[in-house]
C-alpha cells in the first residue's frame, strides 16, 4: 500500500523539477495530480508490451498514480499494471495504485460469444445472482464485489489497492429505482469497509460517467449527498469509527464541465445545490478527471477554445487541457492513457507548468 513516508519519499526525489501543487495529498501522503489510465486499447500482446514500457517511464519520472479497473481490456490492463509495478525502480509503498469492479470481466480476450460467457463464468458457478445484473454484464452486489476485488489483487500482484472504485453504478438504474440502487451501494460499501478494515483497500469511492453530471432528474443521476449518507451508515455497521469514502472519479475537461458547471449536489441541505466538484472540496473528497484530454479530442490544434488556452501553460494543446483539468477545485489529479511512451513523456511535461489558481480558473466561465 501506498504511504505516507513512501509517497513523500518519491515527491523529494523529484525535488523542484515539477511546478506549482504538482504533488497533492490524498490517504496517508501525496500523489502526482498527473496520474496513468490503462483504459483504452486492444486486448493484444502488443498494447500489453506498450503499456508496460509506458507505465515504467511514467513511474519513473515523476507519475506515481495508475488507474485500472478488472474489466479494461479484458482483465490486461491490471496484469501488465501488476508487471510494471514489478519491473519498475520505484517501490510499492511509494505508487497510488486504483482499480475498480462492477463490469463483468472477460479474461484476456473478447469471447465470441460474450452471453454464454456470463452465464458459465458467472450466473452458473453461482457468483452472481441474474436479479442483481444490468444490461447483463454489470454487478455492484457485495459477493461479487469482494470476489473482483480478490481477483484485482492477485492481477496487480499486490497486497492492498488504494483507492478500489464501485465502477459506473448508475447503470444499475437501467433497471431499478434509484432508491434500490442506493441501497445497493449501501451493502457494496459495507463489504468494502470490512474489506479496509482488513487492509486489503486503503479506501473507496464510485468511478462514474453521467452520475454526478447530469441533471437532477436525468435517468441516470445521483445524488452524492445521499451517497455519502450511505457511506456513513456502512462504516457504522461495520463497526468502524469513521468511513473510507475517499473519492470519486468523473469526466472532467474544458469541453464536458458539467461537474463544476452544474449545481445540483446539496452537501448540509441549506445554502442550497452546489456542483460536484465543489461538494467534494466541502467534504474533503478527492476528485479525479478522467477524460482529461476527451479521449485525445483535445489534443490538436484548436481543440480547445482560444479564450481558454490563452490562459493556460503548456507547450501543446495535451499538455494545456491537462492543467486545465488540473485547475479544478478538489481535483487531485487528471488521469491520461498511457499507451505509449511518447505519451508519458508529454503528460510528464505538463507537470513542469503551473495550473490556473482559483480566481484564474473562475474566470475562465465568467
Amino acid at each position: 500500500m501506498a504511504t505516507s513516508s513512501g509517497t513523500w519519499a518519491y515527491r523529494d526525489r523529484f525535488g523542484d523539477r515539477f511546478g506549482r501543487t504538482y504533488f497533492r495529498r490524498f490517504g496517508p501522503g501525496v500523489v502526482s495530480s498527473v496520474g496513468l489510465g490503462t483504459y483504452l486499447g486492444d486486448p493484444t500482446d502488443a498494447v500489453d508490451d506498450r503499456y508496460r514500457e509506458a507505465l515504467i517511464a511514467g513511474l519513473e519520472a515523476g507519475i506515481n498514480l495508475v488507474d485500472t479497473a478488472s474489466n479494461y481490456r479484458c482483465g490486461r490492463s491490471e496484469r501488465v499494471v501488476g508487471e510494471a509495478l514489478g519491473e519498475s525502480s520505484v517501490d510499492r509503498d511509494r505508487v497510488v495504485v486504483a482499480s475498480k469492479a462492477g463490469f463483468l470481466p472477460f479474461d484476456g480476450e473478447r469471447p465470441d460469444d460474450p452471453g454464454e460467457y456470463v452465464r458459465e463464468r458467472f450466473v452458473d458457478t453461482g457468483l452472481v445472482d441474474p436479479g442483481d445484473l444490468a444490461q447483463g454484464s454489470h454487478c455492484i452486489a457485495p459477493e461479487f464485489l469482494n470476489a473482483m476485488l480478490d481477483r484485482s489483487l492477485d492481477a496487480l500482484a499486490v497486497d492492498s489497492i488504494d483507492c478500489y472504485y464501485v465502477h459506473n453504478p448508475e447503470t444499475q438504474l437501467t433497471v431499478r429505482d434509484r432508491e434500490a440502487v442506493y441501497d445497493q451501494l449501501g451493502a457494496a460499501f459495507e463489504a468494502l469497509e470490512r474489506r479496509r478494515a482488513a487492509g486489503d483497500v486503503g479506501g473507496y469511492g464510485l468511478a462514474t460517467w453521467e452520475a454526478f453530471r447530469v441533471p437532477a432528474d436525468h435517468d441516470a443521476a445521483l445524488d452524492l449527498a445521499e451517497v455519502l449518507d450511505r457511506a456513513e451508515a456502512a462504516a457504522d455497521r461495520a463497526g468502524l469509527d469513521e468511513h473510507g469514502f475517499r473519492a470519486v472519479q468523473l469526466p472532467f475537461n474544458v469541453r464536458m464541465a458539467d461537474a463544476f458547471t452544474r449545481e445540483r449536489h446539496d452537501p448540509d441541505g441549506e445554502d442550497g445545490p452546489v456542483s460536484a466538484l465543489e461538494f467534494c472540496h466541502r467534504e474533503g473528497l478527492s476528485a479525479f478527471a478522467a477524460a482529461s484530454l476527451g479521449q485525445g479530442d483535445l489534443t490538436g490544434k484548436g481543440s480547445i477554445p482560444e479564450s481558454v488556452e490563452a490562459r493556460l501553460a503548456g507547450d501543446s494543446p495535451a499538455q494545456r487541457a491537462l492543467n486545465f483539468a488540473r485547475s479544478a477545485p478538489a481535483v487531485t489529479a487528471a488521469l491520461v492513457g498511457c499507451s505509449r511512451v511518447e505519451h508519458v513523456r508529454e503528460a510528464v511535461a505538463a507537470g513542469t507548468f503551473d495550473p490556473l489558481g482559483a480566481s484564474a480558473f473562475d474566470a475562465v466561465f465568467e
